[in-house]
């Protein structure tokens, strides 16, 4: 087993830990400041995608971290700060390409090898300030008028009304219950973002696979990358909120992670490539 085998293990033992008590670890129900925005290298300003978004997600959650910022040892001196001494830096994966030529065609393939980088959260470094650190992040009491403008500029058909909240592939459409029918605010934008999460998968936009039937594998996994997903935009539009329905699909979450190390790496991919593609036709929709 190689080292990079070796994190995918432990994030998914971490992953299946919280999920066997109930409780998905993307989602939490206090703020532990803006650590609970999406992890974003310091340096360049750029948020982790995928996994390592999860990674440094779970690691602030876990050890307490106030920051959404995170710096390599290196980056941190650069910038004039210095890792204090004791702290361990958390490992997260990047994929650099590989160029291997076949000796007989002389056909050149791209081959992506994965790699490990460590970097520290701006709690464990001296010398550079958190610009957020005065700045809490607190549940939303009522509307989010940052949110309702993301949600209509994605362009998604949705059918307010409905019982309960669903995307009808057939249709492609979003169907969802009013707002006054949610526990509060931050419901609502997880559930309709869950959904709109849905909505990226139809064979127009990122194509995936919408035939599985409930309690099915392949139903179970379009259902973790909506969770991660949603969790991705609610986290970037400075929301908190529950999807109740996630507790349903707890135990098949657990036989896919048990069954494949790896199953968490791609869904966490395809749930950002799902929340790039909706930034993206929401500024497309803004410079129309």
């Amino acid at each position: 087993m190689n080292r990079t085998d070796t994190i995918y293990q432990t994030v998914t033992q971490s992953i299946l830990e919280a999920l066997e008590q109930g409780t998905p670890p993307w989602q939490r129900s206090w703020s532990i400041g803006s650590a609970q925005r999406l992890p974003r290298n310091f340096s360049t300003n750029n948020p982790y995608r995928g996994i390592n978004a999860l990674i440094f997600w779970m690691t602030a959650q876990q050890q307490g971290y106030s920051s959404q910022y995170w710096l390599t040892f290196n980056q941190a001196r650069e910038l004039g700060g210095c890792v204090r001494k004791k702290e361990k830096g958390t490992r997260g994966i990047f994929y650099r390409l590989l160029e291997k030529t076949d000796n007989a065609s002389g056909e050149t393939e791209s081959i992506p090898m994965a790699r490990q980088f460590s970097a520290f959260n701006l709690d464990q470094i001296d010398g550079i300030e958190d610009p957020n650190a005065e700045r809490l992040l607190q549940a939303s009491p009522g509307e989010n008028p940052k949110a309702d403008t993301f949600i209509a500029g994605t362009g998604a058909p949705i059918e307010f009304g409905a019982f309960s909240p669903c995307y009808i592939p057939t249709s492609d459409t979003i169907r969802c219950p009013e707002r006054a029918r949610f526990k509060s605010a931050g419901d609502y934008y997880a559930t309709l973002t869950h959904e709109l999460t849905h909505w990226t998968a139809h064979k127009s936009r990122l194509a995936r696979d919408l035939s599985g039937k409930f309690g099915d594998a392949s139903y179970a996994a379009e259902e973790l990358v909506a969770e991660l997903g949603s969790a991705f935009i609610c986290a970037d539009l400075g929301i908190q909120g529950t999807l109740q329905e996630h507790a349903s699909y707890l135990d098949h979450w657990i036989e896919i992670l048990k069954a494949d190390e790896r199953a968490i790496v791609s869904a966490a991919s395809l749930a950002s490539k799902a929340h790039q593609y909706l930034m993206d036709a929401v500024d497309q929709a803004r410079a129309a």
